[in-house]
């Protein structure tokens, strides 16, 4: 294997040829050295010296000094280091991270894991991106130590990268253009329709009303076309896609590309993992989430809600408050904390068009008035289309099992309709879409059967329900 650095003569090369399955609660023979219970076979380390033989898993690692078992993953403090394995080359990620395009966050929680899948479902271009990870390039698994932690199933990874290879022989993570384009018309028609609602009829109470239905309806198809260009999923280019994504989300929406990217990362990185997917952090604040989480609180004898009314208080703090008392206001400190400057001009751009167009029909009162109730109608909107797939599945810590089960078990699809696949942006092909994160969406249909078919051969439930019941099992 090629390593970075060479160990020095005499010293013991413990780490060069240490499988995982010695590496579990272990000590290195040639050391003496406790490893514990470590992610892969690496042991965190910290500071320097460095010396040489402890880099577990490398067949030629760089002089490294052994500290406290747990693997790098960077748990601790600021110096430890965070490295990840993809397609058995070892990775150091520890500075790197900060830089990652994707987020800081959404490439750390994979450190000290085997990242081959999420890498391959994420990127487009990956010969391109893997140019710039030569730099980070520390070493190479021993050819003796298997591909993949006792904790995934290896036949189930293999069967599905071979169906991630029939996908794309099939042709299916192409997009169909003006299918998408036809869908940014429709939105462009209904936001017209809605100052012609107002300009023609006047502001009495049912133009008004019927106007704001029409541009919630904007707001959440224009939500559901820029997760097709945050996804990468409609350009063969990344840079196409991140400038319209801005567009899209900022000018359409009022909202921030990075603030998006940020968190729907890593949702589609780790669903349903409690501290790693910021869609269940309303855990334990003010839900109880997933049974073990729940029990756990139970056991700790901490309550911070009346969590037995949940389902009740739910309809006041979820899906009436979330975009217009939090998201609303959240973005800006967002975008000013990271001075996402050019964020922040494309959504000035959206409030400065929406003020322009409708204050000389409205007064002040009336569009303030209007701007809370369309933001009242996506928040309704919005947080039911997304949670009825993820709330009511398994919720817990990270596991680290394969790609294809982290997604399955946090993870259920809504029936096939037409009026389903526009009401939720086709996010009713939710596992799908988690599978094949950058799939174009209109082919979500196409993939099913097969995911169906791989499902069944490993015994695994498959999930798919009709709209109302969703709807009803999240509460």
């Amino acid at each position: 294997g090629a390593g970075r650095g060479s160990s020095r003569a005499g010293q013991p090369r413990c780490g060069a040829r240490f499988p995982w399955r010695r590496a579990w609660g272990t000590h290195c023979d040639a050391c003496a050295s406790p490893h514990g219970r470590i992610s892969l076979c690496f042991g965190r380390i910290r500071g320097t010296p460095r010396k040489a033989g402890h880099a577990a898993g490398l067949s030629a690692p760089h002089a490294l000094r052994c500290s406290t078992p747990g693997g790098h993953t960077g748990g601790g403090p600021a110096a430890e280091e965070r490295w990840l394995v993809i397609d058995r080359k070892v990775y150091d990620i520890s500075r790197f991270h900060r830089r990652h395009p994707g987020g800081s966050r959404v490439i750390s929680h994979y450190a000290g894991q085997d990242a081959t899948d999420p890498f391959i479902a994420f990127h487009l271009d990956k010969t391109l991106v893997k140019k710039y990870m030569n730099p980070l390039l520390i070493g190479e698994l021993a050819p003796d130590q298997p591909s993949f932690e006792p904790s995934k199933n290896k036949k189930l990874v293999e069967d599905f990268r071979e169906l991630r290879a029939t996908v794309e022989k099939m042709g299916l993570l192409k997009p169909n253009r003006t299918f998408f384009l036809l869908h940014l018309c429709h939105i462009l028609v209904l936001d017209v329709a809605a100052w012609l609602t107002i300009w023609y009829f006047g502001s009495s109470t049912v133009p008004f009303i019927f106007s704001a239905l029409l541009l919630g309806t904007v707001q959440a198809q224009a939500g559901w076309l820029q997760h097709d260009f945050g996804h990468l999923s409609v350009f063969s280019e990344s840079k196409w896609n991140h400038w319209v994504h801005k567009f899209v989300i900022g000018h359409l929406k009022g909202a921030p590309a990075s603030w998006w990217n940020h968190l729907h990362f890593q949702h589609h990185a780790k669903p349903n993992c409690f501290r790693k997917d910021p869609d269940v952090n309303m855990h334990p604040l003010f839900f109880a989430l997933g049974k073990k989480l729940s029990v756990e609180l139970g056991e700790q004898k901490k309550k911070f809600m009346p969590y037995n009314h949940q389902h009740k208080y739910f309809f006041i703090i979820g899906p009436p408050a979330l975009v217009p008392l939090y998201f609303q206001w959240y973005i800006f400190y967002f975008v000013v904390q990271r001075k996402q400057w050019v964020d922040l001009a494309w959504m000035l751009t959206f409030y400065i068009r929406f003020f322009l167009t409708y204050l000389p029909l409205l007064g002040v009162k009336g569009i303030l008035g209007l701007h809370l109730l369309v933001r009242f109608i996506e928040s309704n909107w919005f947080v039911w289309i997304t949670q009825m797939n993820h709330i009511p599945m398994h919720i817990d810590y990270d596991k680290n099992v394969d790609w294809f089960s982290t997604q399955l078990q946090a993870t259920c699809n809504v029936r096939q309709s037409l009026f389903n696949d526009w009401f939720s942006g086709h996010l009713n092909f939710q596992i799908e879409h988690h599978l094949f994160p950058t799939m174009p969406r209109h082919n979500y249909w196409k993939v099913a059967p097969l995911v169906k078919s791989l499902c069944a051969k490993h015994g695994i439930e498959y999930h798919c329900k009709p709209l109302l019941t969703a709807f009803a099992d999240i509460v």
